[in-house]
């Protein structure tokens, strides 16, 4: 049975959690395999709004969850979103692998001080000690799930992380927030009692489940342009967001996946700083923002706003080896005058058909736009009443769009989502047939 990798094609916020809801209903396990509470996804159903940032998004579908060793661990958020599902009656069935690394107080404070510090350079971090906690996994200082497990190991750990982020704090920023070793043994300590049920060989457990042809959805967080190694350096996240991380943080064979879908929404957004090459600064931008409720989910900053970057488009089907692509927020753009796709950029008087690696060149490209014709704007209803009409109701206009997207991403369309609930969603092909 197929194994099937979820990632965003974008710069994050392309609609990931909605998708993976709305897949996770034919399949058998979630797991998420990097990232943390950076990641917001959002997931409506029956007219109630529900927002992960630690657990799989197929929470709502009652699935096995997995949170995989790539994912840095807020424990505390984690905590706080498993009380929220049991306040609605829902309790996950998660297991998380004791191989991912912890993110702790002394993470989140220095996130924000080292993101104040660097001017231009300046990613627009969330702020939730994602950097720093990949920062000490990298340096092998990190605190792992199974050390929170283990008194004596924890108490070892925290003795010398205490005092090298003590000293960071102070002698590198200027800063006279006390550290607490003993505060800090016991914050981990009631952490290890909340969790201890939960922690196992997430590992052996996903190649198990795909040895018994159990069906597994993997779910990326953030977006292509992001990634620490493929995305806009550095003005992205600290962890890889492409589809081969699937693998290296849920310690899986890259022979086990099957198939990897790309989610893209009709245009583009963003939040944070950094290059971007087809935003709107005007009326246009301005009512995408406002139709779309283009707010971050983590941060509740405004998602700066542009048309679809081709070019972006056919770096991430490149990178992640796409087989399929999911469009969402299609019904966003109605009832505008037209709509723009970015085919390629012009630099310093030549043409640019390629994503450029050096975020200066990105930066000071003027995009070149096709022109095409827009559709009607509609009511959520008349959106969900198409959706279950199917692919054939769409407005022609809408429809012809779509074929150009298919055309410049090389990669067929599997998926359509009108409007945030699961019922605005139109299936093309079965993502586990």
């Amino acid at each position: 049975m197929p194994s099937v990798v979820i990632i965003g094609t974008q710069y994050g916020d392309e609609g990931k959690g909605k998708v993976v809801d709305y897949y996770a209903a034919k399949a058998d396990l979630v797991v998420r395999f990097q990232g943390g509470s950076n990641v917001g996804h959002t997931v409506i159903v029956g007219g109630s709004t529900y927002k992960f940032r630690m657990l799989p998004s197929g929470a709502l579908r009652e699935k096995k969850l997995v949170i995989g060793n790539g994912v840095v661990v807020d424990p505390e958020r984690l905590i706080a979103e498993i009380e929220e599902l049991a306040s609605v009656g829902k309790k996950p069935d998660l297991l998380i692998s004791e191989r991912a690394h912890v993110v702790l107080p002394f993470h989140k404070a220095l996130d924000r001080l080292e993101d104040s510090i660097k001017g231009s350079l300046k990613a627009g971090t969330t702020g939730v000690g994602i950097g720093p906690a990949y920062a000490d996994k990298a340096a092998r200082f990190g605190i792992r799930i199974i050390d929170l497990m283990d008194d004596e190991s924890l108490r070892e750990r925290l003795r010398l992380l205490v005092g090298l982020k003590q000293k960071e704090l102070r002698d590198v920023f200027g800063s006279e927030d006390e550290i607490s070793e003993s505060d800090l043994l016991s914050l981990c300590r009631g952490f290890r009692e909340e969790i201890r049920r939960y922690v196992g060989d997430t590992s052996e457990y996903i190649n198990d489940a795909l040895d018994k042809g159990k069906r597994v959805l993997f779910e990326g967080g953030q977006g292509t342009l992001l990634d620490v190694d493929h995305g806009i350096y550095p003005f992205g996240t600290s962890s890889n967001t492409v589809s081969g991380a699937a693998c290296t943080g849920a310690g899986v064979g890259p022979r086990r996946i099957d198939k990897v879908l790309g989610v893209c929404k009709a245009y583009t957004t963003r939040v944070g700083g950094g290059p971007f090459p087809t935003e709107l600064q005007d009326e246009v931008g301005r009512r995408i923002q406002e139709k779309g409720q283009e707010f971050g989910t983590v941060t509740g900053r405004p998602r700066r706003c542009g048309w679809l970057d081709g070019v972006a488009l056919r770096y991430s089907t490149q990178v992640n080896s796409l087989d399929s692509l999911i469009v969402t927020k299609l019904d966003v753009l109605g009832g505008l005058d037209r709509v723009l796709i970015c085919t390629g950029y012009e630099h310093e008087g030549r043409v640019i058909r390629r994503f450029p690696s050096n975020p200066k060149v990105l930066a000071h490209c003027t995009p070149i736009y096709e022109a095409h014709e827009a559709w009607e704007d509609m009511e959520r209803g008349e959106w969900t009443e198409i959706s279950s009409r199917g692919y054939e109701a769409l407005p022609q206009n809408a429809k012809s769009y779509l074929r150009r997207i298919e055309e410049i991403a090389q990669v067929p369309l599997c998926l359509i989502s009108v409007g945030p609930e699961r019922e605005s969603t139109i299936s093309l092909v079965d993502a586990f047939g």
